[in-house]
């Protein structure tokens, strides 16, 4: 039954044309950065709002779905609040489904935010990832707690 609604979601991304529509200008919510500095970290959550939040990288996009309360000014409640939330695929660097997405953990390859999840449209692409980079595993975006990433930003 996983595979199946993986598949579904999987091919849904692939349908839908995503867009990381930033500017020079556009900072990271969580860590301040300008976010087009990396292209191939970003992340962005679409609030239903029409607000565009925008990530440095998949790890500091999650820290902020798990708790957007911690920045109050974005006036997020809910994980109902949100429209659409997307990573770039590290392969590709197109922007898809993060919650479609195999997240490599443990890789010796990091982000502008230091040990982050490598995110991929297709667990084969997750998996060549992993094996060429030393990854401990392979995660789907359910899969990843705030506990993983309090681990990786050294906070346990």
């Amino acid at each position: 039954m996983i595979k199946i609604v993986l598949a579904v979601v999987l091919a849904a991304s692939v349908l839908f044309s995503y867009e990381m529509d930033y500017t020079k200008d556009t900072e990271c919510l969580v860590r301040h950065f300008k976010v087009y500095k990396d292209p191939k970290w970003v992340a962005k959550i679409e609030l239903n709002n029409g607000k565009k939040v925008f990530f440095s990288s998949p790890k500091s996009m999650i820290e902020f779905y798990h708790q957007p309360g911690k920045w109050f000014d974005v006036g997020v409640k809910s994980e109902d609040d949100f429209k659409e939330i997307l990573v770039t695929d590290f392969s590709t660097l197109k922007p898809i489904n993060a919650k479609g997405a195999f997240y490599v953990y443990g890789a010796n390859v990091t982000s502008p935010a230091g040990d982050d999840l490598t995110p991929f449209a297709t667990y084969d692409l997750a998996e060549a990832y992993s094996k060429t980079h030393n990854g401990k595993r392979i995660m789907h975006f359910n899969e990843i707690s705030n506990a993983l990433i309090r681990l990786l930003n050294g906070r346990i």
